[in-house]
């Protein structure tokens, strides 16, 4: 199995304390990394220590480093090549859902979920598979999301909830957590489908697990459900995030193709200006059928564009607001299939 390069930590200050003065004192040579505290290079590898407290250590001997330096003297425990032992459920089989697209303006909401079991945690290390929100290249992100299907086969399931479909629901329910418990619900419903035997299903903390159980139909109600912070640290979950972000970056391109024009992701400067141009190359009704209409970002292109909510009609008038208690189903929510899409 081929070395890792790339490890990042979240250091208590204690340990940075430790790393800073390993780094400033030891047998490094200094570096420069905008917003460290300390950088340096040492055999094959750069440490970086971020004001945020996390560690970054990349290069070919960023594993000898972990492994004799970082663990022992910093963390002050194994952890590298002990990870089945310290946690043995990560390779046990279970499946890990995510969602991508939840904090971008245009395009849909994408939610998958992806089986692991012992093979394939191992070859998801190998493949150095980590959660998508630390990987900034599109490409990087689609070159890992097709070996990850390479290897999964049918053992995965992908839910995506276009940005008409989106607009539709949020109007109903308005209540984000309530449609993503329904996404993550038909993810693990449509896996189930494919690998019955699937005794666990685990996410990151978005809300209430409550609310996915609720929204489980038959073949669902009997497995367990965890929902735990940082999620994507496990294999599935992380393999799951890959593989929504995937979907959501083919489904803004394709929308993109489709209006001739370039949508930016996020909620920025940049996509403002981009749901302008859009708007006033169509009409105001176009934003109904690529962006979150809820957001505030929908506010503050209107108000730059002289307009008001008025122009998209009942669905575009609904704001983000405070969640609602809960509702035991989503009204209107698209039926389960292979992989679900709703434009």
């Amino acid at each position: 199995m081929e070395s890792r390069t790339s490890f990042t930590y979240t250091l208590t200050r204690e340990q940075q304390a430790v790393l800073a003065d390993l780094l400033r004192h030891g047998n490094y040579r200094p570096a420069v990394v905008p917003h460290t505290v300390v950088a340096a290079d040492g055999d094959g590898c750069r440490i970086a220590l971020f004001k945020s407290g996390k560690c970054l250590v990349q290069g070919k001997g960023a594993e000898d480093f972990v492994t004799f330096v970082l663990e022992p003297l910093v963390l002050q425990e194994a952890q590298l090549g002990y990870e089945d032992v310290l946690r043995p459920e990560t390779t046990q089989p279970h499946m890990g859902v995510d969602e991508s697209g939840k904090g971008d303006f245009f395009g849909p909401l994408t939610v998958a979920a992806a089986y692991v079991d012992r093979p394939l945690a191992e070859a998801f290390r190998a493949l150095q598979v980590r959660d998508s929100k630390r990987i900034t290249s599109d490409t990087t992100v689609l070159q890992m999301a097709r070996e990850i299907r390479k290897l999964l086969g049918e053992r995965y399931s992908v839910v995506l909830i276009g940005p008409a479909r989106y607009n539709q629901l949020y109007a109903r329910i308005r209540n984000v957590n309530a449609l993503l418990a329904w996404a993550h619900a038909r993810a693990i419903e449509n896996l189930l489908a494919k690998v019955p035997a699937c005794p666990r299903a685990i996410s990151d903390q978005f809300g209430s697990k409550e609310q996915v159980r609720r929204a489980l139909m038959q073949k669902g109600r009997a497995i367990e459900l965890v929902q735990h912070p940082r999620a994507e640290s496990d294999l599935a979950v992380a393999a799951a995030s890959v593989l929504a972000r995937e979907a959501f970056i083919y489904a803004l391109r394709r929308l993109g193709d489709r209006y001739q024009v370039s949508l930016p992701k996020g909620a920025a400067a940049a996509v403002q200006e981009a749901a302008i141009n859009l708007v006033q190359k169509h009409t105001p009704a176009v934003l109904l059928e690529t962006a979150k209409c809820h957001f505030k970002t929908m506010d503050t292109v209107l108000e730059r564009l002289k307009l008001d909510r008025s122009v998209l009609g009942p669905t575009g008038m609904v704001r983000s607001r405070p969640s609602l208690p809960r509702r035991r189903s989503v009204p209107g929510a698209p039926a389960a299939g292979g992989a679900d899409r709703a434009n």
